[in-house]
């Protein structure tokens, strides 16, 4: 069953709001005050509505949360995820729960990873595009907790009739993911690369070799998600990861250079928001601000 979060709005919770906006403005006010009571009321109603609906549309049927024990707590989540956060930006349906699963994935919080699994899937974000963003967070969590997230991923699938495994997005052999490590790893990075696996100590040239063979050679030459998708992703997961600062700045460098605008880059970071809470975001919007310098 999936356990994330209830839809929170019957009726008792709608004229609840309702009545909290009559106490803010009670009768007996001037026009001007009564009018903005109605504006008040009518901007509290329809977030709720907004989330509500885009809680039908990723969930589908009412599901069980936590609103019988900490109700206004729900209230509040839902409206700020739903009403709020999934309004803001240019985002796609598609994005905006990639972005979400590895956040979560990063985090290991693989309960609401099976919920947002199933609601990706729900809004039709393909299987291979799950699991091909999951796999690239590998090189940035470990193998240990990449391998938890896949063992929840595969259980929503089999749930949903999907069968496994799914077509390989594999186009490197043992002979060309080094150098196609390195190839990809340039076109995004630029001359830094050669630079970089130049002027490593020779005690540890072993470690550019696995960044480009594995990271990059491994990963981002797979098919089922392209270039741009996944630097977005990249940078949802250092920047959840907190403690990763130069490699938040090497990623929004390298959003740019693959062509995602700063606003794209906000759009994904305020998608984190709520999976990883402000310090982060803060952080990685602080980096978004010193690279994309604007007049």
């Amino acid at each position: 069953m999936v356990t994330f979060i209830s839809t929170a709005y019957s009726q008792e919770t709608k004229q609840s709001a309702k009545s909290k906006v009559e106490a803010v403005f009670p009768k007996g006010k001037s026009e001007g005050e009564v009018n903005n009571q109605k504006i008040k009321e009518i901007t509290i109603m329809t977030r709720m509505e907004k989330s509500e609906e885009k809680f039908k549309q990723l969930f589908g049927e009412e599901i069980n949360g936590i609103e019988a024990t900490d109700p206004d707590f729900q209230e509040i989540m839902n409206s700020f995820i739903f009403g709020e956060v999934y309004k803001q930006g240019k985002l796609d349906n598609r994005m905006r729960e990639l972005t979400t699963i590895v956040v979560l994935t990063v985090n290991q919080n693989l309960l609401q990873l099976k919920s947002q699994v199933a609601a990706a899937l729900n809004i039709g974000v393909t299987p291979i595009e799950i699991k091909e963003a999951v796999y690239q967070c590998a090189p940035y969590i470990g193998f240990p907790k990449t391998l938890n997230a896949i063992h929840e991923i595969n259980e929503v699938f089999k749930a949903n009739n999907i069968v496994l495994p799914l077509k390989s997005q594999k186009t490197v052999t043992e002979d060309t993911r080094l150098s196609k490590g390195i190839a990809v790893q340039t076109e995004i990075f630029g001359d830094l690369i050669p630079k970089m696996r130049a002027n490593a100590p020779e005690n540890q040239k072993h470690i550019q070799d696995y960044l480009s063979a594995f990271c990059f050679g491994d990963f981002y030459t797979r098919g089922g998600l392209d270039l741009k998708t996944r630097e977005l992703l990249t940078l949802s997961m250092v920047s959840s990861l907190g403690g990763a600062d130069s490699q938040v700045k090497a990623h929004v460098q390298a959003n740019k250079n693959v062509g995602n605008d700063k606003a794209t880059l906000i759009s994904v970071i305020t998608q984190c928001l709520p999976y990883m809470g402000f310090p982060r975001t803060l952080n990685a919007l602080a980096y978004v601000n010193e690279i994309f310098i604007e007049n």
